[in-house]
């Protein structure tokens, strides 16, 4: 499902997608980054996707088309690797939801944050 209109916010971070049949969906820069269709992000398998922490204040620089099929999205942390089919943003627009906490509970799981350069310090230990 191609969007009929694809509009960059750089300030907000936002992607904002607008279909034929009037739905329009804004994904921010920070959940197209950690959702990357890249081997970087997802790997070669399912098991081997590699969990993106400290991108909470990754912006999108630039978007380039892909054929007919897809955008390739350059990101201010250097990750330009990733191509979103039509199919894939579509997924990711109709899970957001599901996928954020997903994500989120992943994060909380392996005490890891949104944040960049973040992390627990054990004070029993200082």
């Amino acid at each position: 499902m191609k969007p009929e209109k694809i509009h960059l916010h750089k300030r907000s971070k936002q992607l904002k997608l607008v279909y034929a049949d009037e739905q329009h969906f804004t994904l921010n820069a920070e959940y197209l980054r950690v959702f990357s269709p890249s081997a970087e992000v997802r790997g070669h398998h399912p098991n081997q996707a590699t969990l993106q922490v400290g991108k909470k204040d990754v912006a999108i620089i630039s978007i380039v088309a892909v054929g007919n099929y897809a955008i390739q999205i350059f990101f201010d942390d250097q990750h330009s690797s990733g191509i979103y089919s039509w199919e894939y943003l579509n997924q990711l627009c109709i899970h957001h939801d599901e996928y954020w906490q997903r994500y989120l509970d992943q994060l909380k799981q392996q005490q890891k944050y949104r944040e960049a350069n973040t992390e627990i310090i054990n004070a029993t230990k200082l």
